[in-house]
């Protein structure tokens, strides 16, 4: 079991940015309603809105029953996005993801049939209990945004994100996604069992009526839209990244590379996909510009699913984010 995303917790929930428009502070207020519904899971939902922010899509992982799923419709309804969720089982087909055509015996044709991919943030649920070859259904979706059928090209609406749960590799009756679909997603986000105060609170919830399926009855409500998301997806375009920076995400990812526990370091894509996220993280945190500290908070949740231990590490019971942690307390820091 990975450790606690506890990097990301360190943003204020209630901070008011220095970029003071009102998709900053409707993209703030989002955490708040979320935590009407879910308790803890600061630094999930963080990176959820990072991944939205950055265009990205997100793992999520952890045991059955710490909210994987409610974060993800609490996260929706707050933001006012359409949402739709598949959940995989081994006898999923593709088209049961991407859409199918079905033939029409009125007009003695073929008309394409959506599927649950059409929409702006789909819920993988338990997406390893699936075989690659469904798993892989998600890719063009996932890279492209779009899904191809017959030969056709059909976009997907903006924005577009999955947000996959997985359950940890092992559990039983679980494919581990190959290394090709794994670089697609920007974050991967662990959810742990709660702490004894929070589940206390979850229970006390619980006993005073709270329904999962109820969110307005919680108080859930939206308080930001795509018009919002769109507008703070062109002010984190803006935030700057000083050449130092840009050479301590290489200096980084390229240790990944050398560690000798590790068979297989992170990419170049890797490498972006790190900048991406800091940029998001720095405006959402209230900043133009990206720091080395934006960079640290964001390095396990982007890396940790980029790379592959060497059978031996395995064996030896090494965990990727120690090792990650490592490379971090290694690497200099730009001043």
């Amino acid at each position: 079991m990975h450790r606690r995303d506890t990097l990301l917790r360190g943003h204020p929930r209630n901070a008011v940015p220095v970029i003071a428009s009102a998709s900053a502070q409707a993209l703030l207020a989002v955490r708040t309603e979320v935590a009407k519904a879910v308790v803890g899971q600061e630094g999930t939902v963080t990176g959820l809105l990072i991944a939205l922010l950055a265009g990205g899509h997100v793992l999520l992982e952890g045991v059955p029953g710490v909210a994987k799923t409610l974060l993800v419709r609490a996260l929706s309804t707050a933001l006012s996005l359409d949402t739709k969720r598949v959940q995989f089982t081994p006898d999923l087909m593709p088209g049961d993801v991407t859409g199918s055509l079905i033939y029409d015996a009125s007009t003695s044709s073929f008309t394409f049939r959506e599927g649950p991919v059409f929409t702006n943030i789909l819920l993988a649920d338990e997406i390893n209990r699936t075989p690659p070859k469904t798993q892989a259904s998600l890719l063009e979706a996932m890279e492209e945004h779009q899904v191809s059928v017959d030969g056709l090209s059909r976009k997907l609406p903006s924005p577009f994100m999955v947000a996959a749960t997985q359950n940890p590799v092992e559990y039983e009756g679980t494919y581990p996604l190959p290394e090709a679909q794994l670089d697609r997603f920007l974050l991967k986000l662990t959810m742990e069992l709660p702490g004894r105060e929070e589940e206390i609170e979850v229970i006390r919830r619980h006993s005073m009526g709270f329904d999962p399926q109820d969110l307005h009855g919680a108080g859930v409500r939206p308080v930001a839209g795509a018009t919002e998301l769109a507008q703070a997806r062109e002010e984190v375009a803006q935030v700057g990244v000083a050449g130092d920076i840009l050479a301590y995400v290489v200096d980084l990812v390229r240790a990944t590379r050398t560690a000798p526990s590790f068979q297989l370091g992170v990419s170049p894509r890797g490498a972006t996909a790190i900048l991406k996220s800091a940029r998001a993280y720095a405006w959402l945190s209230g900043r133009s510009f990206v720091t080395p500290d934006d960079i640290k908070a964001l390095a396990l949740p982007t890396l940790r699913h980029r790379v592959a231990l060497r059978p031996e590490a395995e064996m030896d019971g090494v965990a990727v984010d120690d090792i990650l942690l490592s490379i971090l307390a290694t690497v200099p820091v730009p001043r």
